[in-house]
């Protein structure tokens, strides 16, 4: 029987700055670097030249260089779309308290079952469990045995939970994901092992 260990660092990307509180989802928009004291520290915790898989946004690939600048040996990067946000379609770009005072149809609906429920022409994120947990289960044996830092979203992080512990959607939206936070997750021949969630740097 193989005894191969992948291990999957996932990264959250650094904070967006955003004072409105505005739904990013796919939107690719940049992040702040500027805490370098955050980056030194996540250094000091990553394993050294690890395979590097984004989702292809411009936050996770400032991320990466915040990483790199701070001294961490990184290879060129693996783009997986698959592992991009949730997509909240028309919301994208407006935040909630908009939504609210618009009466968005399709809202009331969605706080009523927010795991289960699409925003107009986005996916729920039901459907985005299925999209990561797709993405790692095609990967982790490519990358079998390999350290495997993905820079991600809060909502990769929540779906990549959902499979490893076998959650109900709603369950894993209970999980706090923070900027530039560590969650571990092994793939091991007995299935996923959770070795830490939301390690922040300080």
């Amino acid at each position: 029987m193989s005894t191969t260990i992948t291990r999957w660092w996932l990264l959250r990307h650094a904070p967006v700055p955003c004072p409105h509180g505005r739904i990013h989802g796919q939107l690719d928009v940049a992040c702040d670097t500027s805490e370098t004291e955050a980056f030194d520290q996540l250094v000091q915790r990553l394993p050294i030249n690890p395979a590097l898989v984004e989702s292809g946004l411009i936050r996770c690939r400032q991320t990466a260089g915040g990483l790199e600048a701070a001294g961490l040996l990184l290879g060129p990067p693996q783009i997986e779309p698959e592992l991009m946000e949730q997509n909240f379609g028309h919301w994208q770009g407006r935040s909630w308290m908009e939504l609210e005072a618009a009466k968005e149809p399709g809202l009331t609906e969605f706080w009523r079952d927010p795991a289960g429920t699409a925003p107009p022409q986005g996916e729920s994120f039901a459907a985005m469990i299925g999209r990561v947990g797709g993405a790692m289960t095609r990967l982790t044996p490519v990358l079998g045995g390999r350290d495997v830092l993905a820079i991600v979203h809060a909502g990769t992080v929540r779906a990549a939970l959902a499979l490893a512990l076998g959650l109900e959607p709603a369950q894993a939206l209970r999980f706090a994901v923070q900027p530039l936070s560590l969650t571990r997750l092994d793939a091991t021949p007995e299935g996923w092992r959770v070795e830490c969630v939301n390690l922040t740097p300080y």
